[in-house]
């Protein structure tokens, strides 16, 4: 169904591009869907005037990652059949994403007059950080991340984590731009991508590594946590336990944090 929607001359990147934007839409769906489920030729039809509009795969994604929080808040629920439950998100993320963009673009600080730059500024001093040192940060995560996919497609390290490495040094480098361009940079909005980008990593490298490094990795987490087990609730417990194995793996393969809490 797909494949008709692509012209053969298209350059092979664009060809990549094209189908990285559905198959990403798709994978985030059934992840927080939680159920495999295919999508509709609508629903592809939705994505397809996502593209055209010029929604940005992230922007996309985190309006996606919204609806299905606003939706599992609810204390009575049906489950979301379709992608069109996300289509009101999406599209209200894009309108803000649109809004911060007012403004920006190459040569924009260089053509505007001294009052607008000292706007652009004065929304700059907004962000917990520079905006230099937001995307030194950015780059540093996203140089980390290609070095290690380059290091597992050489020696097959970790099988399944490379194909996550390789889409989230490329959402990365998206966000990057993105956040170095935008006339008014939403600090809060980036964490959340950054948040949504770390759980993916998060889980495909739990999936990913042998059990036997995965029992040896839980059994020290255990064992730190064993003088205070008495005294936390259940839930907290595992919580805990769970953070702690994963700051465990991710520093045995080098990954790094990618929220703006860890500058």
């Amino acid at each position: 169904m797909l494949f008709i929607l692509i012209t053969v001359h298209w350059p092979l990147i664009n060809v990549l591009n094209y189908f990285n934007y559905f198959t990403e839409i798709e994978d985030a769906f059934i992840r927080r869907r939680g159920k495999h489920l295919l999508l509709s030729p609508m629903d592809w039809a939705l994505i397809e005037s996502w593209k055209e509009m010029g929604v940005p795969l992230y922007v996309a994604l985190r309006g996606i990652e919204r609806a299905f929080d606003s939706h599992e808040a609810k204390p009575r629920r049906r489950s979301v059949k379709t992608l069109f439950y996300c289509q009101e998100e999406v599209e209200a993320q894009f309108a803000e994403w649109q809004e911060s963009q007012l403004g920006a673009g190459p040569g924009s600080e260089a053509s505007a007059g001294a009052d607008e730059s000292a706007e652009i500024l004065d929304q700059d001093t907004h962000l917990p950080f520079s905006r230099a040192t937001i995307g030194e940060h950015l780059a540093r995560a996203r140089e980390t991340l290609e070095r290690l996919r380059d290091v597992d497609a050489r020696h097959a390290i970790v099988n399944g984590l490379h194909d996550t490495l390789t889409r989230v040094a490329a959402r990365l480098l998206d966000l990057e731009k993105d956040f170095a361009r935008a006339a008014r940079p939403d600090a809060e909005k980036l964490e959340e991508s950054l948040n949504s980008l770390e759980k993916m990593l998060d889980e495909s490298l739990r999936a990913s590594v042998a059990a036997h490094e995965l029992k040896t990795a839980l059994a020290a987490a255990e064992a730190q946590l064993q003088p205070y087990r008495a005294r936390m609730e259940k839930a907290t417990y595992e919580q805990t336990l769970e953070n702690l194995l994963l700051k465990r793996l991710r520093e045995q393969h080098g990954l790094p944090r990618l929220s703006l809490f860890y500058l």
